[in-house]
């Protein structure tokens, strides 16, 4: 249950007063504030009353690198796609540092379950498990049809030159977080910069689409809400695409202590099944897709080359943190290898 002591990054007092200020009637009671596991980028805290139940996200602790945990982004997304048939959690309200420190925004509180570990996938039949997958496949090209101008996000990013812009910025990032040499890692990006293909039209692009960043409904049948918005964009969907199936079963073997894989798990389909749902549901070209899983593997290790560099100056907060470093190579070699396929 949630304590009324201020976890790491949150003023209880400061931010009650502020939600009082701000959006009168939302609080029945005392506010109490718990840190929620995931959320390994921005934090993430369940706010609740003893009768209602929010959610607020905010910036990590230390080491924000530029353009990176865009709180207003979130909050514009979520406020623009909430009316539209790509689920969302309600946008509550989001201020800048004055209140707790730092930017964050309030959101209201998705019923259901986020599927990060491997015992609740062993609880999906097969049946409900390739329902569960045709439903994120299909929630995807839902996102990827909508129109952005439409829901007033027309000017949410450039899509010409969008993966040569995404390649400079994780370079740039990784650059802000060197501790150590990487030549590999380096390598990859490389090749992918003398490869890169020719994107198709234009889409809103979530940035880091997976299983564990939904809300799966209380039955297991759908997606309740889509999460964890802070990457969106306007620019290519396959990296959408190529995101889900890394994080489905591109990480088999590797005990990622984000999620687990749900392709390596009995009874879930292969990432193969995605990328002939989404095919199927979108009819766009997937010829290239290779390049999109070496790029999807290259821009994981560079986050967790992020998060390593953070866990070494102690400014993260939650478990398993210190685990994501070791996994870089791995990304790095299985990258190389979905180019070369």
């Amino acid at each position: 249950m949630p304590t009324e002591v201020s976890p790491p990054g949150v003023s209880v007092p400061e931010l009650e007063g502020f939600l009082r200020s701000e959006v009168p009637g939302l609080l029945d009671g005392p506010l109490r504030v718990e840190l929620l596991s995931g959320g390994r980028s921005n934090l993430t805290y369940l706010l609740t009353d003893g009768t209602g139940r929010w959610v607020l996200r905010r910036p990590p602790l230390g080491h924000v690198l530029a353009t990176a945990h865009d709180m207003d982004r979130e909050f514009r997304v979520l406020t623009a796609l909430h009316p539209s048939d790509v689920p969302v959690p309600e946008p509550i309200v989001h201020a800048g540092p004055g209140v707790i420190g730092a930017p964050f925004y309030v959101m209201a509180f998705t019923e259901g379950e986020v599927l990060r570990e491997r015992e609740q996938l062993e609880s999906f039949g097969t049946a409900s498990a390739t329902r569960l997958a045709g439903a994120l496949v299909e929630v995807l090209t839902r996102l990827h049809r909508t129109d952005p101008a439409t829901v007033g996000l027309g000017d949410l990013g450039r899509p010409e030159g969008y993966l040569e812009r995404q390649l400079r910025r994780w370079a740039r990032q990784l650059e802000a977080s060197h501790s150590r040499d990487l030549p590999e890692l380096a390598a990859l990006g490389e090749r992918l910069g003398l490869r890169v293909p020719d994107s198709g039209a234009a889409a809103i692009v979530h940035g880091d689409y997976r299983l564990d960043n939904i809300v799966v409904e209380p039955d297991g049948a759908g997606v309740a809400g889509v999460l964890d918005w802070e990457m969106a964009t306007l620019g290519d969907p396959l990296t959408d695409l190529a995101s889900a199936v890394i994080w489905w079963d591109g990480m088999n073997g590797l005990d990622s202590p984000v999620a687990a894989a749900p392709g390596d798990v009995p009874g879930f389909p292969s990432g193969e099944f995605l990328v002939e749902s989404y095919a199927r549901r979108s009819g766009r070209d997937l010829s290239a897709l290779p390049w999109y899983l070496g790029f999807a593997f290259y821009k994981i290790a560079a986050i967790f080359e992020g998060i390593h560099y953070r866990t070494r100056q102690g400014l993260t907060v939650g478990e398993g943190f210190e685990r994501l470093g070791a996994l870089v190579p791995a990304l790095v070699e299985r990258g190389h290898a979905a180019l070369d396929s």
